[in-house]
């Protein structure tokens, strides 16, 4: 099974970081059976390679502000990100990249993780640093997201 880890972000914006360590950490750690896709700051350049390469499943990965405690994971979908007026960072609105995502791949999951600060140089919050930890060790573990709760539930 053909699987990518796709990440958004930028790496001078505090936290918004998340994603582009996440990819840093399986880069330097890769984890079987995953290619890894750091997207930064335009992730919608990427989308021609995952098309491509028609991967029967990505993990995207991204700071998302949901009102939660700092470094929570919540599974999202378009619809959350709708209806929460979640904010990203990113040109194009995160809808737009999840619906090319699903028309490229069979299955695409989309890990939010709560930012603190998104200011320009501040270092990542230890909050979102434990839950990069977590979520490259479910990548490494194969990749079960399951284990994150959806956006409206309880903490996992």
């Amino acid at each position: 099974m053909s699987q990518v880890l796709f990440t958004a972000g930028s790496v001078l914006r505090g936290d918004d970081a998340a994603g582009p360590m996440l990819a840093k950490m399986l880069t330097d750690e890769p984890a079987e059976g995953w290619t890894v896709i750091d997207g930064g700051q335009t992730p919608e350049d990427d989308l021609a390679t995952i098309r491509r390469m028609a991967p029967e499943r990505v993990v995207l990965v991204d700071a998302a502000a949901m009102g939660l405690e700092v470094g929570a994971i919540r599974r999202l979908e378009a619809g959350d990100v709708a209806r929460q007026s979640l904010i990203t960072t990113h040109s194009l609105p995160i809808t737009f990249l999840l619906s090319e995502l699903q028309r490229a791949c069979e299955r695409v999951d989309f890990l939010g993780i709560q930012p603190g600060s998104l200011e320009f140089f501040d270092p990542l919050s230890p909050g979102v640093w434990d839950a990069l930890d977590d979520i490259a060790g479910c990548i490494r573990d194969g990749g079960d997201v399951s284990r994150y709760p959806r956006m409206g539930e309880g903490a996992a």
